[in-house]
């Protein structure tokens, strides 16, 4: 079931609020940036995603074929969510679950994660998603 999370970079520069169901699975990828920052995003869909605050703050980062786009705080340089523009599903906001305020590190343990294998550009489970 839906619920509404707020959460913020970690400076508190930037914040949001996303409507999220965490019982859903969540994402681990490999690809480049996924994998040097340890993303670990949740997915709402853009009309579930909410930008309170501190906006001007972010820097947008594209890279390769440029169709995701990966949003870190300018201050801190914490990426609080980023947009799937190229998904199975359409486009999509992944929220760094890291982000998210209130949430325990027992609900956090019990979210499932789905591993794809974003370094070959599947949405499948990579040969080697233990690290993930």
């Amino acid at each position: 079931m839906k619920q509404t999370y707020r959460g913020s970079c970690h400076c508190g520069a930037v914040t949001f609020e996303a409507d999220l169901d965490l019982s859903e699975p969540s994402f681990r990828c490999n690809c480049s940036i996924c994998r040097r920052t340890r993303f670990w995003p949740a997915v709402a869909r853009p009309d579930d995603f909410r930008v309170l605050g501190g906006e001007s703050e972010l820097t947008e980062y594209l890279f390769n074929r440029r169709r995701n786009k990966h949003y870190f705080c300018r201050r801190c340089g914490v990426r609080p969510w980023g947009v799937g523009t190229d998904t199975p599903m359409g486009t999509m906001i992944g929220v760094n679950l890291g982000c998210l305020e209130g949430v325990s590190e027992e609900e956090l343990s019990r979210i499932p994660v789905v591993r794809i294998d974003g370094m070959h550009d599947r949405f499948e489970p990579p040969a080697f998603p233990s690290h993930l």
